[in-house]
């Protein structure tokens, strides 16, 4: 059994950029509710099936495995619930943590999420300068709803600060 604990923030600038290089991500959602999701991804040549349980505050059951990309394109065109999620994904390093900070494009462009994955719910992490607003339970930043409530839809944006 696989636990994933991550936190999400909004970004409030881009200094992150000049320390981040990105990998286009495409994916997908075959069932979003509230207990679990059945994911299709696609990172660089790589393709993924993931399944997640329920959030309970930053954790959650996670399961992934590496599919083949032909089976995972036949998915994402066939299987999977619409608009596909596209964003690229920037790494950076920052005081001994693996960040991660998606830039949405599409139905969701104008969006940017910095997550960080951590060890146990109670770890201590030094936000970077560039981290804004903590959105870690609120479930319209997850990437499963975003299918269905893309940020286009949410008006006029509000201070990430």
């Amino acid at each position: 059994m696989s636990i994933e604990i991550e936190r999400k923030f909004l970004v409030k600038d881009n200094s992150w950029r000049k320390f981040a290089s990105g990998i286009k991500i495409i994916q997908g959602y075959i069932s979003t509710n509230k207990e679990h999701t059945i994911r299709i991804r696609i990172k660089k040549d790589k393709a993924f099936l993931t399944i997640k349980g329920k959030s309970v505050g930053p954790k959650r059951l996670e399961f992934e495995y590496m599919i083949p990309i032909e089976d995972a394109n036949e998915m994402l065109n066939n299987l999977c619930n619409k608009p596909i999620i596209d964003k690229t994904r920037y790494k950076i390093q920052y005081k001994g943590l693996d960040w991660e900070v998606d830039v949405f494009h599409g139905n969701n462009k104008g969006l940017i999420i910095a997550e960080v994955e951590l060890q146990n719910e109670n770890q201590e992490i030094e936000k970077p300068d560039w981290i804004g607003m903590e959105v870690t339970g609120d479930p319209k930043y997850y990437n499963s709803n975003l299918i269905r409530n893309p940020y286009s839809n949410w008006g006029k944006p509000k201070s990430h600060k």
